[in-house]
């Protein structure tokens, strides 16, 4: 399974991405993680399903989070998805 993999989808311009980084990037940091950040704007099959969420947290590409991203979520989120990756080494 590897290394648990983290995405934030955001949009331009928008103030509840900006706060969404910062949690993302806070839990991300340490768990030791990296992170990724994909904008939807350009990206019409991401923009179509997305579009009223943003932002969004994926976690192992599962839909974990949206608008104002949970910090104390996202950190048992990771946590499991952490486990479920070493049980799986």
């Amino acid at each position: 399974m590897g290394t648990p993999e983290i995405v934030l989808l955001t949009r331009r311009e928008c103030h509840l991405c900006e706060a969404a980084r910062d949690v993302v990037g806070r839990v991300a940091a340490d768990a030791g993680l990296p992170w990724s950040e994909r904008l939807i704007d350009d990206d019409a099959e991401l923009s179509e399903r997305f579009a009223e969420e943003v932002p969004v947290v994926l976690v192992d590409g599962v839909q974990r989070d949206f608008w104002r991203i949970d910090e104390a979520r996202l950190r048992r989120t990771v946590a499991a998805a952490v486990a479920r990756a070493a049980a799986a080494d």
